[in-house]
């Protein structure tokens, strides 16, 4: 850790020099190790007399080696604070001063400023013993003010913070010896004050311990248990005094350094010798192995050039009595190019403007190499395909700026891969990625996806309903990129087309500010207008077509016969005409338009189904068989026209025909049919209700006749024979009269009776036997027809539907 401090020191002594010409000043401060994060160290401003600001505006960093940041620079006050905690030892071993380099580097001009900051020791740390015990085998005849070595504690603070004494535990027989040596370090031996006897005293136990100058004190102790021994009267002896070998660094484990062999006249157990380090720091016992038995040292640890260049460790022989020789083993470490070019950015721009400048400098950093020589000589490089060039400037700073034009639109960011490489062998690199983002000008106009925007509403729409969306693409970003959209006013007489539609914008939703009639316009067109939001703003116009489609939303209407009219129609009708006879002509129209607006007529009600018909594309009313005396001379007719549309819309008209002799007869003076159908109506009901109380009465009769006969008529031993109903005869064809405007016998009343209605429908069939049914006209009718007549649920569903068109 020593050599590695001191040679990161000396390195930042060659880059002080080399950038001495370009130095304003050389400052230096001093701060104790351990001090919190955040603590001041001293404000710069002062001592590189510089203005407040004036950091800030020359977008100054603090430049020091290593990946740790141990200060912080701020460039508003000038305040030189602690960004991390130091510990002294960690950073510079037992070196003495323990400096710190750093540089500021300023902008525009370009210049540095060395500040040396010196890391002061702290008593933080207690005298440590490598052992937890000392083992001493002593020979009993050994001389009075024999010395034994003892391993001295070890203390990463320096100075008055370092062991000052040591002290030993009270007894009869050994005294401490301290021994200053020149370099500061203390050596302990433990001395034989008065003679041994191994019969009287066989052991011994004492405690060692070391205390340091620092306030407060700290102490260190250790476990001395003695054995006293026999007579060893020869001590280990080394062949070499001094080993000296090289290594390379990152040399793998159990690599053999060096071997090194001692020697002892004894015999026996007192010529058996062990090897064991002597008063070497923990950093070696975490480097380096030495076997015990055959004296080989291999490498145990990480050998790091960087760290430090050489070692010097002790090595003791002691044999079986107990006594020892010592020698020294130096090891010099040879660099290995094992570590990549570092690359630091001091300065970046990461978000420049798409029309930034040429030459505009958009990042700033330095390359170092930790190796030594060639190893640590290095040369950067990035992409040629990029806008971007490197320009190199004193003291491996470089300068990455812009050599062609930026364009967003094309290419919005870019990642610039910065390689840096040495000249070691073999070569080692290194990259590190910048991320650049390039930021939007309003150079683009909004573009619509079509010049003509075709959209369709149905009439009648609800107000704000959303007719279609226009949208427009901006190839800008952000503001410049966010687009809005505005109705633009027409021209001359168009103007109050921008009160049909609005529009949203932000989305361009297009509404429908009021309901619109088909019939009234059937399309339109305005200019949309799309602004983006850069200065100054950009815009482009598209037009929008509005079609309006039509809906079936209109009835027909008669224009004959007119039913707002005060007087019915009456139209005349010969009784002498033929089938096929033009009575007249229906005539109705509709607003709408297109399939809405085609109309088909039919006839919904008539007093004689049989005897009209109507075109259904023409209205045209006909005959459809010659008249006869049966026909009422008063018949009305209840049309109906419809057009085609979904759903389709209808209206009804009502026609009166009469039926006269000759255009000179009585008949042509206008006659009240309503008031007359009602009259009719009413004495029709009450002769059906007649009629369908005999048949009533008579079919009662047919079956309690019937069930009588097949009760008389019991056969034991053969199936029933069912006789045949008897009805009554039918009635005489001439027991009506035709001139009162009923029917002849021949005919049969299908008779529908509404609830709660005194009017009836009828129609005409041709059955032999007619048969009627009676029903309280407050209870749904369910009865069966006989032969020949249709069924009377039908028959009540055509009535209740005629009579729902005719309300």
């Amino acid at each position: 850790m020593e050599g590695c401090c001191r040679n990161k020191q000396g390195l930042y002594l060659l880059l002080l020099i080399s950038v001495s010409g370009m130095m304003c000043a050389s400052i230096q401060y001093s701060v104790p190790e351990e001090k919190k994060r955040g603590s001041l160290v001293s404000n710069v401003l002062k001592d590189l007399k510089l203005g407040i600001g004036e950091l800030s505006a020359r977008r100054a960093q603090l430049v020091s080696k290593g990946s740790k940041q141990y200060f912080h620079l701020d460039t508003q006050s000038g305040n030189l604070l602690i960004n991390e905690k130091i510990d002294r030892e960690a950073l510079c071993g037992q070196t003495e001063p323990c400096l710190l380099l750093l540089q500021i580097v300023l902008e525009d001009p370009l210049e540095f400023y060395s500040i040396d900051i010196r890391i002061e020791d702290v008593n933080d740390h207690s005298p440590i013993f490598s052992k937890q015990r000392f083992d001493l085998e002593v020979p009993e005849n050994v001389p009075r003010n024999m010395r034994f070595p003892l391993e001295s504690a070890q203390d990463e603070d320096l100075g008055q913070n370092s062991i000052q004494t040591y002290t030993l535990s009270p007894n009869d027989h050994f005294k401490l010896g301290v021994e200053n040596n020149s370099d500061g370090s203390i050596y302990v031996d433990l001395i034989v004050d008065k003679p041994l006897d191994r019969e009287k005293d066989p052991f011994f136990g004492l405690t060692l311990m070391a205390v340091d100058g620092g306030i407060p004190q700290r102490t260190g102790t250790v476990q001395i248990n003695i054995k006293v021994l026999d007579i060893n009267d020869n001590v280990p002896h080394f062949t070499q005094s001094e080993y000296k070998v090289r290594l390379k660094e990152n040399s793998p484990r159990d690599t053999l350094v060096t071997k090194v062999e001692a020697s002892d006249l004894d015999f026996g157990s007192n010529a058996q010798i062990t090897y064991s380090f002597h008063r070497v720091p923990k950093k070696i016992l975490n480097l380096f192995n030495l076997n015990e038995m055959t004296g080989e040292i291999a490498v145990f640890g990480e050998i790091d050039y960087e760290r430090e260049t050489s070692y010097d460790m002790s090595v003791k022989a002691t044999d079986g009595g107990g006594l020892s020789g010592q020698c020294k083993v130096l090891v010099g470490i040879d660099d290995v190019n094992d570590s990549a070019p570092e690359v630091s950015i001091i300065s970046l721009k990461n978000i420049i403007p798409e029309d930034s400048p040429l030459e505009t400098v958009v990042a700033l950093f330095s390359v170092t190499d930790e190796d030594s020589g060639d190893n640590g000589k290095t040369s950067c490089s990035v992409e040629m395909t990029l806008p971007f060039v490197l320009k190199t400037t004193k003291n491996n700073f470089y300068q990455l700026v812009i050599q062609t034009p930026l364009d967003r639109e094309k290419v919005s960011e870019y990642n610039v891969t910065i390689t840096a490489i040495d000249r070691g062998s073999p070569r080692l690199t290194s990259t590190s990625i910048i991320h650049i983002q390039i930021s939007d000008v309003n150079d683009n106009t909004p573009i619509f996806e079509k010049s003509l925007f075709e959209m369709r509403l149905q009439e009648n729409n609800i107000p704000g309903l959303l007719i279609g969306s226009v949208h427009a693409i901006d190839l800008d970003t952000e503001q410049n990129g966010k687009v809005s959209y505005s109705i633009l006013p027409g021209e001359f007489g168009a103007n109050h087309h921008i009160s049909y539609i609005s529009i949203n914008s932000e989305t361009g939703n297009v509404y429908a500010l009021r309901s619109l009639d088909f019939e009234q316009i059937k399309n339109f067109r305005v200019t949309v207008r799309a602004t983006d939001s850069g200065i100054p703003p950009l815009n482009s116009d598209a037009v929008v077509e509005v079609v309006i489609i039509d809906e079936n939303d209109n009835a027909p209407f008669f224009l004959y016969p007119l039913q707002n009219s005060t007087f019915p129609y009456n139209e005349l009708l010969p009784k002498m005409a033929e089938a096929g006879y033009l009575i007249t002509k229906v005539v109705a129209v509709d607003g709408d338009s297109g399939q809405n607006s085609w109309l088909s007529y039919e006839i919904l009600k008539a007093t004689d189904p049989g005897l009209f018909s109507i075109g259904a594309q023409n209205g045209e009313v006909k005959t459809r068989r010659p008249l006869t005396e049966r026909d009422s001379s008063k018949q009305r007719l209840v049309i109906v026209v419809k057009d085609s549309g979904v759903p389709p819309q209808t209206s009804t008209a009502t026609l009166n025909v009469l039926l006269v002799d000759g255009f000179s007869d009585p008949y042509l003076k206008v006659v009240d049919v309503h008031q007359q159908d009602h009259e009719d109506e009413g004495t029709l009901t009450m002769y059906l209700v007649i009629c369908l109380a005999s048949v009533s009465f008579v079919f009662l009769l047919c079956i309690v006749s019937f069930v009588g006969i097949k009760m008389c008529k019991k056969d034991h031993g053969s199936s029933f024979i069912v006789a045949p109903p008897h009805f009554p005869p039918a009635l005489p064809e001439n027991c009506t009269d035709s001139q009162s405007g009923s029917l002849s016998r021949n005919y049969q009343y299908d008779v529908c009776l509404n609830n709660g209605s005194l009017s009836s429908d009828f129609r005409f069939l041709r059955p032999l036997i007619p048969v009627f049914s009676v029903a309280d006209p407050n209870l749904p009718v369910n009865h069966k027809i006989t032969s020949g007549s249709h069924d009377l649920p039908n028959c009540l569903e055509d009535t209740q539907s005629r009579e729902q068109v005719r309300e």
